[in-house]
Parts: structure tokens; C-alpha cells; sequence
């Protein structure tokens, strides 16, 4: 949309009107003689600090905040001794229900199919309808219309999904056609009948049963041996680092969610530890007349001893090669058997020849090639849709989606689904899923394969979140190699989509632990590994540990593509690491690509691009019309992509002009000095005041809502959560 008028009502302000060179402070008579100022230091006695060198002339003292007048009063008012403390009234969740009924019945919420046709005898639940049918308050009450036309114009021929409800209707005919249409270039949606299937915990994993059966993964707990498990965990530590690891992530060995834990083997926080497990599958009567568990039972009475097992759309079938009568799927009455002999598993007469039918040979499964390509990695929150599409026009090759909860998946949550969305201009697309255990992983990667499009899952092995790494998921399966290594089998043996892994070094700093698997990951089913260069531990602190890397792509096999992730924020970072080392096939781009998503163009181009503050506008405009298309063109879409774009913006207002340093290219553990930009623009996008990122925000999508306040969900960088400015 046209930002120009918003934008230069808010670059008139006086704090974006001053000139660096005439910005001297008024001479003082009065004043005592101050004591010397200290020699200003050189760029590389500020490059030894982790400071930019940014040229002197650029150079402002700090910005002091201050309160605004509001946040002061409401301050004061409650220190005062003689106020009263605010107690808030507790609801019961049938008036929390009641209210949010009472909300979407408001004018504030209007029909979807009334908003999208205009008629009010189009929704076919008329007076039952949960929303408002008032068209006539709904326009009185809507905020004014934005500048600029429908995001979704030009894209179909069709009419606007969100009729009436857009803010941007004047743009609309009078009939509410446009040049729009619905979101079809988008796939990944969850499918409405499988979610209910979830929901009721009635979706079927013959595949994933299969593998867990081949595996011994299923039934009786397989019990892993801690002893070995901890030597092998913490490279020969001592015991009481080991008795530290498992108190801090818990001792849960099993690796079979859907059974029971054994008494002498399940921890004492096993109930917290479940809850990221899915619920136990309830059996039913179709369960038990053709279950596979009573099929192979049927047929092991008769005396069968060849059979072949088959994967056929997903499901497990048995051929009887010697002629003895049975039904059709196998079916056969125990009852009626002679002597009322039991049934006995035929899992446990088979043979591992027969039974290594089920699993493909490696060279069977589809392959995925890195070499080269630029990979933008998963990233929480920021990594959304709208930005990977960013991204993409700028030069990315590979993309992947927000990490995702296998729970969450298998539970049907629609905002956990939302995460696995692929745009259709992502060629090279994957999924990244984060679980502790191998049954889960499975079924997730079984249902992923089903439901979706997607050129690969990543399996996220690395992850330093507290509540993630309490679970058992994440980084603590470092600890666990027993427990990683079926993971990975049981993702691989599940689905033909190439399986790949994202993992640290280790857990604890200066405990690398990833050499000494690497040779064993290829062999356990992965197509390619991402190692960052740092352990859980030292989270994002401290530089990426790019000569640990190299060591272990040089230890990895050849089938094994080895990906390295730390640190890169220019084009001489990635020719170095693929210099150094050529066993290498990629890098992926992180937090560089949140501070500046044009990385890719500069690899490519092999060139620093000293952008301009217009060009950065112009990326910032993108990004929020694809976010209209994605979270929609009402109010509640357009509040939605300006919370995504101001945790953008907490990132990329660390972005140095190439222009302004001393020393090029600029480094991501630089910090950022308080600088003058080279125009207005550039000054306002170099500020880390919240309240700086919303007049940004305002040039965009029009003025925020009253009483809006922002603080980044990442707080990477400093900024002023209640004030903002």
C-alpha cells in the first residue's frame, strides 16, 4: 500500500530531523572545564569489543527514554499508600464462555458468508449463527479503509474472502468482485475430516505400527541399558555430571509412548513428562475383529511359514502361499479352533529376513541434493510464511517451515497445522517437528506424508527451549543416543520422504558429542544432518564452532550430506566455510537472514549490497502483502501481520548500512552503536525503541488500535517493553 503521506508525518518529527554534522552542543560559559575526553578508539580496538566501527561522523550519544505521560500517571496512582490493591475477579469458565459467545454475537464479528456475499439470507445457519448478522452497526463501527487496493487483487478472478470485512473494500466493485480469489496457492491445510479423526483419537498408523513392530519398538517396553546410555551421553564423564544430565531432563529410557512405562523404570515426573505424549489410542470393536495383532493370531494357528508383507497404500498385507483356506482380509473365529489353543503373534515367528521386506533399501527412497543451494532455516515465529516468501524473491533455494509439536499435530491443532503451510512458490519445501519419543515421531511423519506436500521433514534434535528440553525433545536427545538413534529409524522406516536432522554439538559446553555418532546417522536412515556450532548450553552466546563442524563433516560418510549452521551474515562467511571445507554441502542461514534477508542476493551476487532505506521500505512491503494474503485483509488479519512485521522489525534494526563502517563486512556479534543514518528513514530504521518500530509499522498498515503496546517474544536485542519510547 502507498505509505509516502504516513511516512512523511512521521519522519517530521524533530528527533529525525536533526544533521549529524550540525548536532553540536551549545557552548556553555558557565559551565566548569570538563576533564579531557579519552582518545577515541580505532576500528580494530572496536572490533576486539564486539562493537561495530561506525564512522565518527555517523556517530550520536545514546537516546534517553522516558515514560510517557499515561504509563507516569498510572505508575503514580498505584504507588500511592493510601491506594487500595486491585483485586481481579476470578470467572468460571462458564462465564469466559459466555462472554466470548456474547463477543462473537457483537458487531465487531461479522458473518464471514455475509461479509463475503453481502447478503444476509446467504448463511445457512441464519438465526443459529454464532455471529452477527447487523451489517448496517458491523460498517458503523469498522475502522476506516487503508490506502492502497485489495492484497488479493490480481491473483484469480474471483471475489474477495473477505467481502465486506476487507479494509480495503473501497477498492472492491460494486458487487464485491474483484480480480481476487481464495488462497489456492497455498496447500498444507488440515483436512476437516481428518481432524476430527484426531481429535477423537481415531486415526489409523498401519505404517507406522509396521515399523515400530520391525523395529521391536512395540508391545513390551524394550529397556534400554542406562549405564551405557550415560557413558555413551556424556563421553566418559563422571557420575555425578551424569546423575546432573538426568535430573535435569529426566531418566525416562523406554522409547515406546503408546505402552505402559515399567514400575522400576518410570521417573517420578513421568506425569509431566507424558504430557507431551499423545493420549493412549482407545480400542474399538473394528479394532479387535481387524486389527492386525488378530489377523496374524488367525493365521499362525494354521501353521502358515512363508509369508510376504507388502506395503500397499499404507497398509500392511499378508499373502498365504501354501492354499490354506481363510477370509478375505484373514479373518478366522478362534473360538471355533480345536483344544482352545492361543494365538501367538506372528511377529515372534517370523524371521528378520522376512520381515526387512517392510523397510526400503536406502537407494529405494527419494533423494534430496543441498549442494550448494542457499537453505533459509527453520525459525520460530519470524519464520513465517509471508517471510520465507521474502526470502524466496531474494534468493533463497530451500526453505522450512516453524518448528511443530508432534503432540500438537497428532492432537489436530489447527495453529500448530498453520505451521506446516507451503506457498506455491517454495519449489524445495520441508517440515521441521520436534518430539522425544519414536512412536510419536513416526506417526507424525506417517499422517505429514499423507496430508501433505513437502520435500522433506527435518527432525529437530537441537532445540534449547527450558520447555522443550524438559520433555525429553530437542537438545536433550543429545544425551540420549539410544533414544536418537530410534527416532531416526522410525521416521526413516515410516516414510519414503527424505528424513533429515538439525542437532548441536552437544549439551554442555565443551562436551562435543556429534563425531561420535556422525558416522552412525547415515546408517540409522538420515539423508543429511545440520550441525550448529554451538551446545545447548551456551544457547546463542559465544561464536558458532565452525572447526568442530568441519571435523565432523570430515567424518561423515559419503551418503551423508552435512550441513553447517552458525553465524553467517555475508558472502565471504559462506566462501570461507566452503573454502575450508569442501565436504560441506551447504550453509544454513539463520539469524542473518532475520537482520538481513538479502544475504541471499549478496551470496549469489558475490557482492556486499549496500542497500538503501527506500529498498529496505520496498522488502518491507512485501512482506506485508503476502502477510494480508496469509492472516487475511479485515482487522483481525491486518493486527496480525503487524505483530509479525514489529518481530521482524526487533531483528532487523541491528542491520548496518555497509556505508556507515569503518570495517566491512559487518559481523552478527557486533553490537550496534547509536548512529545517525545517511536520510531519515535509515535513522528511524536504526533505532531499537519499540515505539520507533510501530511508526514503521504505521507507514504500512495505517495507525495501530488504542492503548496497542509491543515487546518482542524474542528479546534478542534491547528494547522498552511497557513504555515503548
Amino acid at each position: 500500500m502507498d505509505g509516502s503521506a504516513a511516512e512523511a508525518s512521521v519522519l517530521e518529527q524533530p528527533s529525525f530531523r536533526e544533521n549529524p554534522q550540525n548536532s553540536k552542543p551549545d557552548d556553555d560559559a558557565s559551565a566548569p572545564a570538563a576533564a579531557p575526553a579519552p582518545a577515541p578508539l580505532t576500528p580494530e580496538e572496536l572490533v576486539a569489543k564486539a562493537i561495530a566501527p561506525v564512522k565518527r561522523e555517523f556517530l550520536r550519544p545514546p537516546p534517553i527514554r522516558t515514560s510517557n505521560s499515561t504509563t507516569s500517571q498510572h505508575h503514580d496512582a498505584a504507588t500511592e499508600p493510601n491506594s487500595a490493591p486491585l483485586i481481579k475477579e476470578k470467572k468460571s469458565k462458564r462465564q469466559l464462555k459466555r462472554e466470548r459467545r456474547q463477543e462473537l454475537k457483537s458487531a465487531l464479528h461479522l458473518c464471514p458468508e455475509v461479509a463475503k456475499s453481502g447478503d444476509v439470507g446467504s448463511c445457512c445457519y441464519g438465526e443459529k449463527c454464532r455471529f452477527s448478522h447487523d451489517v448496517e452497526a458491523f460498517n458503523a463501527q469498522k475502522p476506516a479503509d487503508l490506502k492502497g487496493s485489495c492484497p488479493f487483487l490480481k491473483i484469480d478472478q474471483g471475489l474477495c474472502p473477505y467481502g465486506l470485512a476487507c479494509r480495503f473494500s473501497g477498492t472492491h466493485t460494486a458487487n464485491g468482485v474483484v480480480a481476487a480469489g481464495t488462497l489456492r496457492n497455498e496447500v498444507n491445510s488440515l483436512n476437516k475430516d481428518v481432524q476430527k479423526l484426531l481429535w477423537k483419537n481415531k486415526m489409523r498408523f498401519p505404517k507406522a505400527d509396521a515399523t515400530l513392530k520391525l523395529l521391536g519398538l512395540s508391545g513390551k517396553i524394550k529397556k534400554l541399558v542406562d549405564t551405557e546410555d550415560n557413558q555413551v551421553a556424556t563421553n566418559g564423564s563422571a557420575e555425578e555430571n551424569a546423575k546432573k544430565d538426568s535430573a535435569e531432563i529426566g531418566s525416562v529410557s523406554d522409547v515406546n509412548c503408546c505402552s505402559e512405562l515399567l514400575e522400576e523404570d518410570k521417573p517420578e515426573d513421568a506425569d509431566a513428562t507424558e504430557d507431551i505424549r499423545p493420549v493412549k489410542k482407545a480400542k474399538s470393536s473394528s479394532d479387535e475383529s481387524y486389527g492386525s495383532t488378530e489377523v496374524n493370531a488367525g493365521l499362525s494357528t494354521f501353521g502358515i511359514d512363508l509369508f510376504h508383507f507388502h506395503h500397499i497404500s499404507g497398509v500392511l498385507a499378508v499373502e498365504n502361499f501354501i492354499g490354506i483356506g481363510y477370509g478375505v482380509h484373514g479373518k478366522e473365529d478362534i473360538s471355533s479352533k480345536p483344544n482352545g489353543s492361543k494365538s501367538v503373534d506372528i511377529a515372534d515367528t517370523v524371521t528378520v529376513e522376512s520381515d526387512k521386506i517392510l523397510k526400503l533399501h536406502p537407494r529405494e527412497k527419494k533423494l534430496i541434493d543441498f549442494r550448494e543451494k542457499l537453505y533459509l532455516a527453520p525459525l520460530t515465529t519470524v519464520g513465517n510464511l509471508p517471510f520465507r516468501r521474502v526470502c524466496k524473491l531474494l534468493g533463497a533455494d530451500v526453505t522450512c517451515g516453524e518448528m511443530a509439536m508432534c503432540t500438537n499435530l497428532l492432537q489436530g491443532q489447527a495453529s500448530e497445522w498453520a505451521l506446516l503451510r507451503r506457498h506455491s512458490s517454495e519449489d524445495l519445501f520441508g517440515v521441521q517437528i520436534c518430539a522425544a519419543y519414536p512412536d510419536t515421531v513416526s506417526r507424525t511423519v506417517e499422517l505429514i506424508e499423507q496430508e501433505c506436500s513437502v520435500d522433506f521433514i527435518d527432525l529437530n534434535m537441537g532445540c534449547p527451549i527450558d520447555i522443550v528440553v524438559n520433555k525429553g525433545a530437542g537438545s536433550a536427545l543429545l544425551t540420549k543416543p539410544m533414544r536418537m538413534k530410534s527416532v531416526i529409524q522410525a521416521a526413516s522406516g515410516t516414510v519414503d520422504t527424505p528424513i533429515t536432522i538439525k542437532v548441536r554439538t552437544g549439551y554442555f559446553e565443551g562436551r562435543n558429542r556429534i563425531d561420535s555418532v556422525i558416522e552412525d546417522i547415515g546408517n540409522w536412515g538420515a539423508s543429511a544432518v545440520t550441525i550448529h556450532g554451538r551446545s545447548r548450553q551456551q544457547r546463542y552466546s559465544k561464536l558458532a564452532d565452525w572447526e568442530y563442524i568441519y571435523q565432523c563433516a570430515q567424518k561423515a560418510p559419503d551418503s551423508l550430506q552435512v550441513l553447517g549452521n552458525g553465524d553467517v551474515f555475508s558472502y565471504l562467511d559462506w566462501n570461507k566455510h566452503k573454502f575450508d571445507c569442501p565436504q560441506l554441502s551447504a550453509c544454513m542461514v539463520a539469524r542473518g537472514a532475520l537482520i538481513k534477508p538479502w544475504i541471499f542476493t549478496e551470496i549469489k551476487e558475490q557482492r556486499h549490497w549496500d542497500i538503501s532505506s527506500a529498498e529496505r521500505l520496498d522488502i518491507f512491503k512485501d512482506y506485508v502483502h503476502f502477510g494480508l494474503q496469509h492472516w487475511g485483509s479485515d482487522s483481525k488479519g491486518v493486527e496480525t501481520t503487524r505483530h509479525f512485521l514489529l518481530e521482524w522489525l526487533s531483528y532487523s534494526c541491528r542491520y548496518i548500512p555497509v556505508g556507515l563502517l569503518d570495517v566491512i563486512p559487518q559481523k552478527i556479534n557486533w553490537r550496534p552503536p547509536s548512529y545517525y543514518g545517511r536520510d531519515d528513514l535509515e535513522t528511524l530504521m536504526a533505532s531499537d525503541s519499540a515505539a520507533d518500530w510501530i511508526r514503521i509499522s504505521e507507514m504500512l498498515l495505517g495507525k495501530v488500535p488504542a492503548g496497542f503496546t509491543f515487546s518482542p517474544k524474542h528479546k534478542s536485542n534491547a528494547y522498552d517493553s511497557a513504555e515503548n519510547g
